[in-house]
């Protein structure tokens, strides 16, 4: 059993020391401001309360198998009991077989100075304390051996009853006392059981109420997050039409010559925002200037020119706007994915957190307590 113990705190201290490593590591990533992100992962909340139950399935089970060895430790101290009854039984027996056969009065040493027929047997030592008879050669006469002698050997023998009465009481008291002390630990012990399995049962409800309070609540977070992300979206695709729609119209792809005119005077545009002349000004410009024609021919080529030169580049600009906005929309999709890795790792150290706080909770209970004490006191 000792062998037993020791392998079961090495076991307890490894899984403690790993308990523990977890934590560290889980609290650099935590308070790493560069990975934290808060939020709520209803996959790994609900494979979180998968394991939860899983759990609680393994500890009612370890309950039950520390309830039967609670019942086989029972047992076995009653047979111990039992057994140590049966051979203080069997040795006083064969103490009582072993006096009556082997231990006769008429086999001791001093038996003839307790010899009922002595009397009978030979003629008395001395007729009184004075006997001449008596002398100091004859060895007749002892310290001891007085005409009172019958008095005070029933005076000794009812002596030797008495302690031997009051050697009875006090064992009969001493096993009265041992069998009310036996019977006050049965009762104290059978309260502790009963307080240990009622405490357990409050903690069993408490335990249920809390997990299905944080159930509801991861309900309503899972939910409200769906809802936020709809949202989201809707009112993204909303922006995007509302720009694409914007860019469409504007003055920039539909080359609206409104644009170009200046506020200094209809006379004059705004050369960065001017598209070319209208068939009006260039007809009234070939009939004032008929003596310029190869003039204005090789402007207006060069003119043209730069026409196609704006163009080309309005167009560039506006496919480069649209290939920026597509990956903007990539990184901000790869930003999403990446918070939900994170979150799905924050939500196993959370579990694994709560194996532990459990862990915790159980090796510090009164019940573990006391079953330490009774394998030490077993041991």
């Amino acid at each position: 059993m000792s062998g037993l113990s020791a392998r079961r705190d090495l076991q307890e201290a490894a899984a403690l020391e790993r308990r523990r490593q977890r934590e560290l590591q889980r609290q650099g990533r935590i308070f790493n401001a560069r990975v934290r992100t808060i939020g709520v992962d209803k996959d790994a909340l609900d494979a979180q309360v998968k394991d939860r139950k899983i759990q609680e399935a393994a500890e009612k089970a370890r309950n039950e198998e520390l309830a039967n060895e609670m019942k086989r430790n029972d047992k076995m101290m009653c047979m111990l009991e039992e057994r140590q009854k049966c051979n203080i039984r069997n040795t006083n027996k064969a103490v009582s077989d072993f006096q009556k056969n082997f231990q006769q009065p008429e086999t001791r040493r001093e038996f003839d100075l307790s010899d009922p027929q002595a009397l009978k047997k030979d003629r008395p030592a001395r007729l009184s304390d004075n006997d001449p008879r008596c002398t100091v050669s004859g060895l007749q006469k002892f310290m001891g051996e007085d005409l009172n002698y019958a008095q005070r050997t029933k005076f000794q023998k009812e002596q030797l009853r008495e302690w031997s009465l009051q050697q009875q009481r006090d064992y009969k008291n001493a096993l009265a006392d041992k069998k009310y002390l036996d019977d006050l630990h049965d009762k104290n012990r059978i309260e502790l059981d009963r307080k240990t399995m009622e405490q357990q049962r409050l903690e069993e409800e408490t335990r249920r109420a809390v997990c299905a309070a944080i159930k509801d609540f991861n309900k309503s977070q899972a939910a409200e997050l769906a809802e936020r992300k709809r949202l989201d979206k809707r009112q993204k695709m909303k922006d995007d039409m509302d720009e694409i729609s914007s860019q469409l119209q504007g003055d920039l792809l539909s080359e609206n010559p409104d644009q170009a005119i200046s506020s200094f005077g209809t006379h004059r545009v705004i050369t960065d925002r001017w598209k070319g002349m209208n068939q009006d000004q260039l007809m009234a410009i070939r009939s004032f200037q008929q003596q310029q024609v190869l003039e204005k021919l090789r402007l207006k080529e060069e003119e043209r020119q730069r026409d196609a030169e704006w163009d080309r580049q309005s167009m560039q600009a506006a496919r480069a706007q649209l290939i920026l906005e597509r990956h903007q929309a990539r990184q901000n999709r790869e930003c999403r994915q990446a918070l939900d890795s994170i979150n799905a790792q924050l939500s196993q150290e959370q579990k694994s957190k709560n194996i532990y706080l459990k862990e915790e909770e159980y090796s510090n209970c009164p019940t573990s307590q006391y079953f330490a004490q009774f394998n030490t006191t077993s041991r």
